[in-house]
């Protein structure tokens, strides 16, 4: 794989994980919180989702083999949930469901573990991605750069953490719905292109 295909591999996994998006759920999470709190608590999310991901990258393929299902059906399955995904996105569903499983979460507890790491930063989507992503490649430096540009994402949520309130701020809600939209259109025209390799590599499609 070239790097254009790692910087859509990027793409991919940023408008899955959505960073910008999970931002003011991380602040409805933590309230009242100081900033060293929020940050140990960001952290921890992160480095749980980040192993889940890499475990799902190195051995999803391998579970996929081993039940009979082949990488091109996964490629269509999974276009296939990350446009739901995207449907979601767009039409402020996910947000929505984000916004009630941090209202019905009990707040006196770390919420690290549920519902940031699993399953608000390494969801089924993302799951879904790596498996895809590190199935497009063969090598130990193709599965390097997918879990560096994965990596990449889950540092920039970080960052976002710890910017959480200022940005709420800045955007407002009208804000965060708009580029929630605009990243829910470029994930569902990477689904379409998921589906379509799929097709292609099961001989559907010429």
């Amino acid at each position: 794989m070239d790097m254009s295909a790692y910087i859509t591999a990027f793409v991919t996994l940023f408008v899955v994980i959505d960073p910008i998006g999970l931002t003011p759920v991380f602040i409805a999470l933590t309230p009242g919180m100081s900033g060293e709190q929020r940050r140990r608590i960001g952290l921890r999310a992160l480095v749980i989702a980040a192993l889940l991901l890499m475990l799902f990258g190195l051995a999803g393929e391998a579970i996929l083999s081993a039940i009979g299902i082949s990488i091109s059906a996964f490629r269509i399955a999974g276009g296939l949930l990350l446009f739901l995904t995207a449907l979601d996105m767009l039409f402020e569903r996910r947000t929505e469901r984000r916004e009630g499983q941090a209202d019905g979460d009990d707040l006196g507890h770390d919420p690290s573990v549920f519902p940031l790491a699993m399953p608000l930063l390494a969801g089924p989507g993302a799951l879904a991605s790596m498996i895809l992503l590190v199935g497009e490649g063969q090598g130990l430096v193709h599965l390097a750069m997918v879990n560096l540009t994965m990596v990449a994402v889950l540092a920039i949520a970080m960052a976002l953490f710890v910017l959480a309130t200022p940005l709420a701020r800045a955007l407002g809600r009208t804000g965060v719905m708009v580029v929630t939209r605009l990243l829910g259109m470029l994930l569902a025209a990477l689904s379409v292109q998921f589906v379509i390799d799929g097709l292609r590599g099961s001989g559907l499609l010429g």
